[in-house]
């Protein structure tokens, strides 16, 4: 009778241990397969990347854009002088404007005059030069960067147009051609670059021949 006992006994013993070691081996089963996932959910490469800021200046929203202009213009036959113009534009869309220009500067001497010792082929009054025009440009958008953090929109334009000449006491149908570069600064400021040629019909010191009068300006412009 006490043997039957002590069996028994051993049994739930045996039982008890058994059920220990399942609950233990359960627990480190599933710590286990916690830090695994943890591991999976835990890349080494961090997706929030930190974004760089970038100052972008645009064109404003208005369309207007009001300017003036300072140069050199090779008057063809009678050196090179100061033109000084203003100019305004109509910004159609963001690749096409038209635009309007006024200019003034003064002929120098020929080289006949130069070498004659004063002859001259015009008075004071008729070395003034005037020029205005109505023109069309296409724009190339793009951008210019100063530093990582600094950028510029930039425009690359080329245009033509037609308009007068008042020279040599006389008005001249006049047509241009050219293309220019502009800096917007800020978004209602640019800086502009201009190369244009204009040329017209001229008799003043010889027989009818087309004159081709070369300029290089430099202008600031704002936009209402």
């Amino acid at each position: 009778m006490l043997i039957t006992r002590i069996n028994r006994t051993l049994k739930i013993v045996f039982c008890l241990l058994m059920a220990n070691v399942l609950a233990i081996s359960t627990a480190f089963s599933a710590v286990s397969q916690s830090n695994d996932e943890s591991q999976i959910e835990s890349p080494d490469i961090d997706p929030n990347i930190e974004r760089r800021e970038i100052n972008e200046f645009d064109i404003d929203s208005e369309n207007i854009e009001i300017g003036i202009f300072a140069g050199i213009i090779s008057i063809e036959d009678f050196s090179s002088d100061v033109t000084l113009g203003a100019r305004i534009s109509y910004h159609i869309n963001e690749n096409m404007f038209v635009e309007a220009s006024y200019a003034q500067a003064t002929a120098g001497e020929t080289s006949f005059e130069t070498l004659s010792g004063g002859l001259p082929f015009l008075t004071q009054d008729q070395r003034d030069y005037t020029y205005y025009d109505i023109s069309a440009a296409y724009n190339i958008n793009g951008e210019v960067f100063f530093t990582d953090s600094w950028v510029f929109n930039t425009d690359f334009f080329i245009i033509a147009g037609a308009g007068a000449t008042e020279f040599g006491g006389d008005e001249r149908f006049t047509v241009n051609a050219g293309a220019g570069y502009r800096i917007l600064v800020t978004d209602y400021l640019s800086v502009r670059f201009d190369v244009r040629d204009y040329v017209f019909n001229s008799d003043i010191i010889g027989a009818e021949k087309s004159a081709h009068n070369l300029t290089f300006t430099l202008s600031t412009s704002f936009f209402f």
